[in-house]
């Protein structure tokens, strides 16, 4: 399998020097019996034909990986690594599918390697909380068949709500200063023109310290809606929900406490 080379479409995958139309899709029942000759007699041969007969799985994972962002070839090979610790860890007797096991471990692998080649290299913690978070996301999805929320995610792992969008903002691609954001057949704008000029650190210094007293004398409610909003990034709609109030007085809290601060600054 190493060194293999495919060609992916809307429509079609095609492994270099090998028919996709022709790889053999395991029935349950074959499945099954092979899972039983490996897991029972260590009957590698079996575990080779489950390995074969679902490679499509893998397969169709990467169809929704951006074919002229990453080396699909790389992430192939990458996802049929997760599909083997699925079959080395699968588990009959909790009469699951294979497929449903699967399909986190190969996403997980494949995400876990985009992030680990990304330019910009990021801590060990925040890229162990990023994964876990996709992997909690990809397992609430296929049970519920909707993304949790934050709160819920921050439930789950145990972690604080900030830290969610944090550790996720760390596996986006990094973007060239260069980077044209706008062209209207005139001069080019670039992402270096939208950057804010930091030379006045003491100014800048200065307000971050206004602000934060300021926020230290607001109500706690104010407070926690400013942080909720501006900080963790909820909208505020999941602010009601989780305080049992409608979204217009979370929205008239929230402007009244924009206010108090601007009035304490001054």
């Amino acid at each position: 399998m190493k060194g293999a080379i495919f060609i992916l479409s809307k429509y079609k995958v095609d492994i270099t020097g090998l028919n996709t139309n022709n790889i053999k899709v395991l029935k349950q029942e074959e499945m099954n019996a092979l899972f039983l000759k490996y897991q029972k007699e260590g009957d590698l041969k079996a575990k080779e034909e489950l390995i074969n007969g679902n490679l499509k799985l893998v397969l169709s994972i990467l169809k929704r990986f951006n074919k002229e962002k990453y080396n699909l070839d790389d992430l192939f090979q990458v996802g049929v690594i997760g599909l083997i610790k699925a079959i080395d860890n699968f588990d009959l007797s909790y009469n699951l599918k294979l497929s449903t096991y699967a399909c986190p471990l190969i996403i997980g692998e494949i995400k876990r390697y985009i992030r680990d080649n990304t330019t910009i290299r990021v801590s060990r913690s925040i890229k162990d909380t990023a994964y876990n978070i996709l992997k909690f996301k990809d397992e609430y999805i296929m049970q519920h068949n909707h993304e949790p929320s934050n709160t819920e995610i921050s439930k789950a792992l145990n972690i604080d709500e900030y830290q969610i969008n944090f550790a996720l903002d760390s596996l986006k691609e990094p973007m060239s200063i260069y980077e044209p954001i706008y062209n209207d057949g005139g001069d080019t704008i670039y992402l270096l023109d939208q950057i804010a000029d930091q030379k006045d650190d003491k100014n800048t210094r200065d307000m971050l310290i206004s602000v934060r007293k300021a926020m230290n004398k607001l109500k706690k409610r104010e407070k926690d809606i400013l942080i909720e909003r501006f900080i963790i990034g909820k909208t505020q709609m999941e602010i009601a929900n989780s305080l049992n109030i409608s979204q217009a007085q979370v929205s008239r809290i929230e402007k009244s406490a924009i206010n108090n601060v601007k009035k304490l600054i001054k």
